[in-house]
Order: structure tokens, then C-alpha cells, then sequence
């Protein structure tokens, strides 16, 4: 019994001290972590409904694209919106070509983030939001890539405005399976 103890205390100090912290079933891998001055965003990406957004978001956040950007647009009681590392006003996008749509079934309920585009449907490239309330409006148009599991009180508190001014920030945005 004791070197199952032992055993057992091994393999949790080999965890990283992140994954550790992660609500229960999160996968290191396709958890996204945003810091916030409110405090951390935990959000479960979900590739099984959209792979080709769940992975540039990745991909964007391991570059640090994501760091120290704005939310330009914060509705209350829709959502708040994020992820144009170029410009910070909603008007850019990363230096990677658009996404083709992936739109499912999922429907846009208070906590879900989706990926934010223009009118045409395959323009979906950096830009992300997270929902306030339901917005059925948006189920099948927009590609879901995930949702909250731990931060909904700091997403409450991101300053309003569109445009907002001195918007809050992502201050720092990491996978959970890299964070530092």
C-alpha cells in the first residue's frame, strides 16, 4: 500500500502545476487560458466541432498573438469580443489565410465562445467572442469553438462598449498544456 502511495504522489508532482488547477475533465491540450485583470478565463476548446478554428486558436495564442489584446466590443447581455491582435479595433486579422465555416448544431448559450466573422461565412480568422446569454440568432451561422468552464465572473466584469473605450484586455493567453 505504501508504494502505491508513493507511486501515486509521483505521477501527480509530474503534472504540471496547471493542469492540476483545471476543472475536472479539462484536457490540457484543448484548454485555453485567458488572464484577464478580473481574473482567469478557462476556456474547454472543443475540436471535435470545429478542428481547423480550435487549432489556429492554439496556434495564435503559442505565437502570443493574443497577448495584451483588447475587447473592442462588449455587449451586455450578448458578448464580448476579442482576438484582433493586428489592429485591437475589430477591422484585423492574423497573418493567416480565413477559415472555412464550421457550423454545427451547438447552440450559442451564456458561456459559449464563438468565432466572430464577417457576412461572409468562411471569414472567420483571429477573432473570438464569449456569450453573455443565449443568442439563438447565431445557432448554425457561426462556428462554435468552445466554452467557459471557469471565469464567467470575470467575463461579467470586461468593460461594455462598442467601441469600448480603455478597453479591459486579454493580458495573457496560453494552452493550458504550455502554461507558465
Amino acid at each position: 500500500m505504501f508504494r502505491l502511495v508513493v507511486l501515486f504522489a509521483a505521477l501527480i508532482c509530474a503534472v504540471p502545476a496547471v493542469a492540476q488547477k483545471l476543472p475536472a475533465g479539462a484536457d490540457p491540450q484543448n484548454t485555453l487560458l485567458v488572464d484577464t485583470k478580473h481574473g482567469r478565463i478557462v476556456i474547454k476548446l472543443r475540436p471535435d466541432l470545429a478542428p481547423k478554428h480550435v487549432e489556429r486558436i492554439k496556434q495564435l495564442a503559442r505565437e502570443g498573438y493574443y497577448n495584451n489584446v483588447p475587447f473592442h466590443r462588449v455587449i451586455s447581455g450578448f458578448m464580448a469580443q476579442t482576438g484582433d491582435g493586428a489592429r485591437g479595433d475589430g477591422t484585423g486579422g492574423s497573418k493567416y489565410p480565413n477559415l472555412p465555416a464550421e457550423f454545427s448544431r451547438t447552440p450559442f448559450k451564456r458561456g459559449v465562445v464563438g468565432m466572430a466573422r464577417s457576412n461572409d461565412p468562411n471569414s472567420a480568422n483571429s477573432q473570438f467572442f464569449i456569450m453573455y446569454d443565449g443568442g439563438s440568432f447565431l445557432d448554425g451561422k457561426y462556428t462554435v469553438v468552445g466554452e467557459v468552464l471557469s471565469g464567467m465572473d470575470a467575463v461579467d466584469k470586461i468593460k461594455k462598449g462598442e467601441p469600448v473605450r480603455e478597453p479591459d484586455r486579454m493580458i495573457k493567453v496560453q494552452v493550458a498544456a504550455d502554461a507558465k
